[in-house]
């Protein structure tokens, strides 16, 4: 028999889920946190899996954040993530080279842009493998790229509320934009791969590969044993953006902006008003797999 503790913790998982997917897909705002804010990673990753099996779409990849120090210790984690569903993956090569592109945000809830590295996995991740050294996470990566990660959320408040609530709701992840390929990237240094972010015209964050904490590698590292130990081992063609690298730049509808990365390329982007998306089921397929091509 099931305790009744575990029962009342996976309803307001599933409530909150609930709460968060109708929201996005309706892309209306929330006033609040849809529940009680959870205590640990493990109800919030509780509440991502709840959400996972609501969305009908594919998983084609992870976003990484990094947790703020204030909270590392007590939660014991040094990142989070969050899944990255195929119908919010957007290519810039395919988007008319510099024309800007267009990426939905939440009127009244969050949005930012982040300039990220993205990493582009080679091959299947052994299935039970939990223990990864970084020159075991190097031979996964096929290729890297420069990209832009549009973070989001119905939920204002969800960076101020801290990791728990930002693991909750999809790592508070709104899809990616994918840039070109990366030419020798494992010859370079990181902080030969500079980046920069612009919103309406105005600088407003610097940085580079080494700005993430221990640099992209470390990162992908991290990722593959925590969804090892989530039985979601990281499969061939999976996208990892690997954290935010001149930081998170707050947007709202209408807003300009644009990502460089020096020689290797930028991406002009704008913020467009989010629509309301259909009813869950005829018009969007898909499963829950990892992966899906």
């Amino acid at each position: 028999m099931t305790p009744v503790s575990s029962v009342k913790h996976i309803d307001r998982s599933d409530l909150t889920a609930r709460a968060f997917t109708e929201a996005r897909r309706r892309a209306r705002s929330l006033p609040e946190f849809p529940g009680i804010v959870p205590a640990d990673l493990a109800t919030g990753y509780a509440t991502q899996e709840a959400a996972i099996e609501l969305w009908p779409d594919d998983i084609i990849g992870w976003k990484i954040g990094k947790v703020p120090p204030p909270f590392e210790e007590r939660l014991g984690a040094p990142r989070i993530c969050g899944p990255i569903f195929r119908r919010k993956l957007l290519v810039a090569e395919e988007a008319g080279g510099h024309a800007p592109i267009q990426f939905p945000v939440i009127e009244g809830g969050f949005a930012a842009v982040e300039a990220e590295f993205v990493v582009r996995v080679g091959r299947d991740a052994p299935a039970g493998k939990r223990e990864w050294t970084l020159e075991e996470a190097e031979t996964m990566v096929a290729s890297m790229h420069i990209g832009m990660e549009p973070a989001g959320s119905p939920l204002k408040t969800i960076n101020v509320l801290g990791p728990t609530v930002v693991v909750s709701d999809f790592g508070n992840n709104n899809g990616l934009i994918l840039g070109p390929e990366i030419p020798d990237w494992h010859h370079r240094a990181w902080t030969d791969m500079p980046c920069e972010t612009w919103i309406d015209g105005m600088r407003v964050g610097v940085g580079s590969a080494a700005s993430i904490s221990g640099g992209p590698i470390e990162a992908l590292r991290y990722l593959l044993e925590h969804l090892a130990t989530r039985n979601r081992p990281l499969r061939a063609g999976d996208l990892i953006s690997t954290g935010a690298a001149t930081g998170i730049h707050d947007v709202l509808a209408g807003q300009t902006a644009l990502v460089r990365f020096g020689s290797y390329g930028e991406i002009p982007c704008v913020a467009v008003k989010a629509r309301e998306l259909p009813s869950f089921g005829e018009g969007w397929g898909g499963g829950q797999g990892n992966g899906v091509r």
